[in-house]
């Protein structure tokens, strides 16, 4: 049996005399459990008929990223993409959830970061050159509910630095989903990314964060990807993304003044980023945004 000075079942790092006493064992039902993530952390365990709204807006998000990932070659401009997205969405019935989001208005209905961008990088008419790298971020939101998703573009041959980035990124993603499972800690997402970033030399970029995502674009909790002390366990039901940002020299990002959204690296070198909308299951986690 419990003793209160034990730490609390919950996983708050409490005692169990400061956290729920008097209660002698963990939630069970799914209403309970459900009603204490939203009262404790303010987080929306999803029911079956969200799980399967959710999932149904990430493969379309995977199917059309596909789309964008192969149009992306020399020549095309980031633009060209952007309206292939527009029009995908579309004829699937679906919103593009980043056009008009946030203050000031985000233009696109993707995001392409090349290069030195780590993310929210506006398209616009320059032609993708040899060597280099970009990632495509789409996000849609079908039948209202959102698919959130990003994916690494090679164009021709590229530098050493920036092979490295976008292998080392799409180490750290498979690296942190591969510790996600019910009762796990938060903050072990973060530790599993800075251990494979540090093993091959670079950086993880702290200013920004994965989140919850399924019924709102942006939902709690937030999810660092840098060593944090987030103790929230996870829990069957959980939906949110990974979405590390790796880069080749310094972690620091800078956002433009003109603007307002594009983030470069402090330093001009090379960054990457992969991102899968990932589900808590009761045996462990379901990679939502997948073909």
């Amino acid at each position: 049996m419990i003793s209160r000075n034990d730490p609390c079942w919950c996983g708050s790092a409490k005692k169990w005399k400061k956290c729920h006493y008097p209660e002698q064992k963990p939630l069970s039902s799914f209403e309970e459990k459900a009603l204490f993530y939203k009262k404790k952390y303010d987080i929306l365990l999803k029911t079956p008929e969200q799980i399967e709204g959710i999932r149904a807006s990430c493969k379309l998000a995977a199917t059309i990223l596909d789309e964008l990932c192969n149009y992306a070659k020399e020549g095309v401009t980031t633009l060209e993409i952007d309206r292939l997205a527009r029009k995908l969405t579309k004829e699937a019935g679906a919103i593009s959830a980043t056009v008009g989001y946030g203050d000031p208005p985000f233009p696109a209905a993707i995001c392409t970061s090349l290069n030195e961008v780590i993310c929210h990088g506006i398209p616009d008419d320059r032609p993708l050159q040899n060597g280099d790298i970009m990632n495509i971020d789409y996000t849609s939101i079908l039948n209202g509910y959102f698919g959130d998703c990003s994916r690494m573009v090679v164009i021709g041959e590229i530098s050493e630095e920036k092979k490295l980035v976008v292998d080392v990124a799409q180490k750290c993603l498979y690296a942190a989903i591969d510790r996600v499972k019910p009762g796990v800690m938060v903050y072990e997402v973060g530790d599993a990314i800075e251990e494979v970033a540090a093993r091959y030399g670079c950086s993880v970029v702290y200013q920004f964060v994965a989140h919850g995502v399924g019924v709102a674009f942006h939902e709690e909790p937030q999810i660092c990807h840098h060593k944090n002390n987030m103790r929230i366990p996870f829990e069957e039901g959980m939906t949110f993304t990974i979405e590390p940002m790796i880069n080749a020299g310094m972690k620091e990002g800078v956002i433009d003044k003109k603007d307002g959204w594009t983030a470069r690296t402090v330093d001009g070198r090379a960054s990457a980023q992969w991102e899968h909308t990932l589900l808590v299951t009761k045996e462990g986690v379901e990679i939502l945004t997948q073909k």
